[in-house]
């Protein structure tokens, strides 16, 4: 009992820290980012492209529409992954992340078999990564499930996601931790608390906009999260009716997320993570993201 007392003193001495540095934004730890916009770029995954173009076709298109970046998927091959990563710098959009998933291997799983494919995968995407060019790799950590506890999912996710930060560190790749409907990771600062513990560099926060839109609110998220963000996807949601929608058509407060952005200093790529489409779809797309950016 005293161990769980302890426990939790230490979780809400944590909330009460991330939240003081969440409020107040006039003086909060945001005061310094509000005097520098975000320096955002647009980025679109791969298979949203068109599916029977050659890659190097599909990169072109991507620049000709206005993307300035790729997400791409883990590759067993490494020279086709190099190749795959400079036809990308070719074409002036290059692979920024790399999105290795993690629900078919998740790292809370009980089964030591699913653990060590999980571990052997990441361990492909990561080098994947590099090779490609890419800064990040994209991770569902854990699935809470009927069998699975939600603590014994967030102990085992650490245990072994712990096993891949030499390897990260080695090649120079950060794991980015995604928001998913995993049922874990369900307020801002669990997630911070949950990043916070692993205390390196080279495990950070990959934030979706559109997934937290049934149990939260985006610019809550990134003003709490904060610098631990590293990645951002874009998607939108509509609580009416449950449905996923294109940008800008469902709940997402996009001029708040905007200023949130700003207010957290946040520099780098936003990727689409929609259906796919032809360039007439892909130009849309890429207006509606420069109306995002403009607070629109």
């Amino acid at each position: 009992m005293k161990e769980k007392r302890m426990e939790r003193r230490g979780f809400l001495k944590y909330t009460a820290a991330v939240t003081v540095g969440t409020s107040v934004l006039g003086t909060s730890i945001f005061a310094a980012a509000k005097q520098t916009p975000a320096k955002l770029r647009k980025a679109v995954q791969l298979g949203m492209l068109p599916k029977g173009l050659p890659d190097a076709d599909k990169f072109k298109l991507a620049k000709k529409c206005g993307f300035e970046g790729i997400e791409a998927y883990p590759m067993n091959d490494l020279d086709a992954a190099r190749e795959q990563g400079r036809l990308a710098r070719a074409a002036g959009v290059p692979i920024h992340s790399i999105v290795f998933g993690g629900w078919r291997t998740p790292f809370s799983d009980p089964d030591p078999k699913v653990i060590k494919k999980g571990l052997a995968g990441m361990e492909t995407a990561l080098r994947c990564a590099r090779a490609m060019g890419a800064e990040t790799v994209l991770l569902v950590p854990a699935v809470v499930k009927e069998n699975i506890s939600y603590a014994d999912a967030y102990r085992r996710s650490q245990k072994h996601i712990r096993k891949l930060l030499p390897l990260a560190e080695e090649v120079r790749v950060i794991i980015a931790i995604e928001n998913v409907w995993n049922k874990f990771l369900l307020s801002p600062l669990e997630f911070a608390r949950y990043v916070d513990e692993f205390d390196s560099p080279w495990l950070q926060a990959y934030f979706d906009v559109g997934n937290i839109i049934i149990y939260g609110y985006a610019q809550d998220w990134l003003r709490t999260l904060s610098k631990r963000i590293v990645k951002i996807h874009l998607k939108d949601f509509r609580r009416r009716g449950y449905q996923w929608t294109n940008l800008r058509d469902g709940d997402v407060n996009w001029p708040e997320v905007r200023l949130a952005l700003d207010e957290i200093g946040y520099n780098g790529f936003m990727t689409t993570e929609l259906s796919g489409g032809d360039e007439a779809y892909l130009r849309d797309l890429v207006k509606r993201i420069d109306l995002i950016i403009a607070g629109k």
